[in-house]
């Protein structure tokens, strides 16, 4: 048997994954340990874990891989410094400690993490070719088209290739600075959001906007070819040698400088988040189209952060240039551990992989679980007061009564998933019918901006006849629309709100059956749930269902903003006492607030603070 420990880290998102004879094992980001969100230290707990889960010592591992090669990524640092000289010296004195004393003594790094007891082989990876493998090996296909997109990993930005048995190829590449990952990352930082952990929020945000500025992007940006590869302008850009993503040229181009974080969003960001969003889409379907023209394929895999673009996602279905489409839940660097881990067992051991029956994520359940005794131990601890539910029938009904009533319920139930969604092991819950239950999510217990839509849970059974999907999305990577005969009819005065330039006044307009996951352009990054993979959360979306005839729940992680999702019993009791939810599940036990001490508004403030906006 073949143990293999791979590892991400150091750039953005550590993680850890653990691969034995070809089966996933274990797999966990490293902020839900640390509670430092997007932790990017070497990941020593998700490491610790993962030998737990396994039952195995690192003496005993055969192969640790690292998801990148980082001599190579230093010359393309030095590279791009040595070509924007001097402008880059400030960034290039910022980064160098690090790699001096740390990046370019992985081997010595890792082995010291591991306590010196390594006595298998340490590997490197290309960063592509571990997306690449994170994106095929698990997918359901036996062979398939391939397609990886993100920043940069070590030169290259987008590869794309194909996928056969246990073998992947990747045939064509394109470099950096040219970057489809880094152009939405620069009007992410333009519109003032976080760069690598905001751009979904730029997402999120782009519905409320007009695409007024694509042409401007097409046409001052870019030289955009058929195949959706495309050379930048480098002059409206600083990620080079600067410390930010744009310069005072990009400012003037788009009608005056960034605006400032946590500042009054205004239509000009609205329109800017929907132009970037309308291009990167259309480069998107280009290089799909590319791809199926020239490995002749109709099934797709997708990986990189790009992958995470879930409205583009569902258009590439929608596309018909593709049977079938399967994306990494974990696409970013995260999962370039759990791939780096495969590509070796399949690629380079040449490790078999029998015919796929599904894939091979099992819902992405692949972190930390734990038992209803060590709940019960936590609460007895603290002399908390629960209820017990023998039967899972009855436990069932009374959370779907719960949330029938209007109650926000966080769900902990479980393995942890791997990957950025809540799943339905560490979600917070919600009824989808309730026009106010989206604002009340995102400002009472999320802390977030009011803007941000929620996504829906959808039976699997049910999802065509709400959102027209006749495909599986369990793990909540494309969008599609909630279908003409569930929308509302809106009155003017809805009309009128929908043009208000305070976005609280358009979130809050009814728009269909479900309007807390219908988002201003009917639109829902949906989920669909079947027993299978889901288990009891399914079970639950039945009792729902039989309960109030609505098969959809609002799901949302188990967070608030700024912190990685809750991974233990305290972290969710925490968050549940020091938030406005209603109901905590923990396994089979059930939490009131009403029942429990109020926590001061001091401990709630200090709380909230604790965790850096992102």
């Amino acid at each position: 048997m073949s143990r293999i420990l791979g590892i991400s880290a150091y750039y953005h998102d550590s993680a850890a994954a653990l691969v034995a004879n070809g089966k996933i094992v274990a797999a966990a980001q490293e902020e839900r340990f640390t509670r430092r969100k997007h932790d990017h230290a070497f990941p020593k707990e998700a490491v610790d874990y993962c030998l737990a889960e396994a039952g195995i010592g690192a003496e005993d591992l055969d192969y640790v891989v690292f998801y990148d090669k980082p001599y190579l990524k230093f010359d393309r640092l030095l590279e791009t410094y040595l070509a924007y000289a001097p402008a880059g010296f400030r960034s290039f004195l910022m980064a160098m400690p690090l790699w001096l004393k740390t990046k370019l003594h992985l081997p010595r790094e890792i082995r010291r993490a591991l306590g010196g007891r390594l006595r298998g082989k340490l590997l490197f990876t290309r960063h592509h070719e571990s997306h690449a493998a994170s994106a095929f090996f698990p997918s359901p296909f036996e062979e398939a088209a391939i397609l990886t997109v993100d920043g940069v990993g070590e030169w290259e930005t987008a590869t794309f290739g194909k996928g056969r048995g246990n073998r992947i190829e990747l045939t064509a590449a394109m470099n950096f600075p040219h970057s489809l990952g880094l152009l939405y990352s620069a009007f992410t930082y333009f519109t003032g959001f976080r760069v690598n952990s905001g751009e979904y929020k730029l997402m999120g945000l782009a519905p409320y906007g007009e695409p007024r500025y694509a042409e401007t992007i097409r046409s001052e940006l870019l030289d955009l070819r058929e195949d959706g590869s495309f050379a930048m302008d480098m002059r409206f850009f600083r990620y080079c040698e600067g410390l930010t993503m744009t310069n005072k040229r990009f400012a003037r181009l788009f009608g005056g400088p960034p605006r400032r974080p946590e500042s009054p969003l205004t239509q000009r960001e609205m329109d800017l988040a929907a132009s970037v969003q309308a291009v990167t889409e259309e480069i998107l379907l280009r290089m799909a189209r590319h791809v199926r023209e020239t490995t002749g394929l109709r099934k797709l895999c997708l990986a990189g952060g790009v992958a995470l673009n879930c409205v583009a996602n569902g258009k590439i279905r929608r596309s018909g240039l593709f049977d079938d489409i399967w994306i990494q839940p974990a696409a970013g660097d995260a999962g370039g551990a759990l791939g780096a881990a495969l590509f070796v067992h399949h690629q380079l051991l040449e490790g078999e992989r029998p015919a796929p029956v599904g894939d091979a994520m099992r819902g992405a359940y692949l972190g930390p679980g734990y038992a209803d005794g060590q709940a019960a131990g936590f609460l007895r601890s603290g002399d908390i007061p629960h209820r017990r539910f023998d039967e899972e029938a009855a436990l069932l009904d009374a959370v779907a009564a719960e949330i029938d009533a209007g109650k926000v319920v966080g769900w902990f139930e479980g393995r942890m998933e791997f990957g950025p969604r809540a799943l339905g092991a560490r979600s917070i819950l919600g009824d989808p019918r309730d026009p106010k239950m989206q604002s009340t999510m995102n400002l009472r217990i999320k802390f977030r901006e009011s803007f941000r839509p929620f996504a829906p849970c959808v039976l699997r059974e049910r999802a065509a006849e709400i959102f027209g999907m006749d495909n599986d999305s369990p793990y909540m990577l494309e969008v599609a629309d909630v279908l003409p005969e569930h929308r509302t009819t809106l009155s003017e005065p809805a009309k009128a709100a929908m043009e208000s330039p305070d976005l609280r006044e358009r979130v809050n307009v009814v728009r269909s059956a479900y309007p807390a996951v219908t988002h201003v352009d009917y639109s829902a990054r949906v989920q669909t749930v079947d027993e299978a993979r889901h288990g009891r959360f399914y079970r639950l979306l039945k009792a729902f269902e039989r309960r109030t005839g609505c098969p959809v729940l609002i799901n949302t992680s188990f967070n608030v903003r700024g912190e990685p999702i809750v991974r233990t019993p305290e972290d969710a009791y925490r968050c549940f006492m020091l938030t406005d939810m209603d109901v905590l599940v923990l396994g089979t036990r059930v939490l009131h607030k009403t029942q429990q001490p109020a926590a001061s508004r001091e401990e709630r403030e200090a709380y909230r603070a604790g965790f850096a906006l992102d």
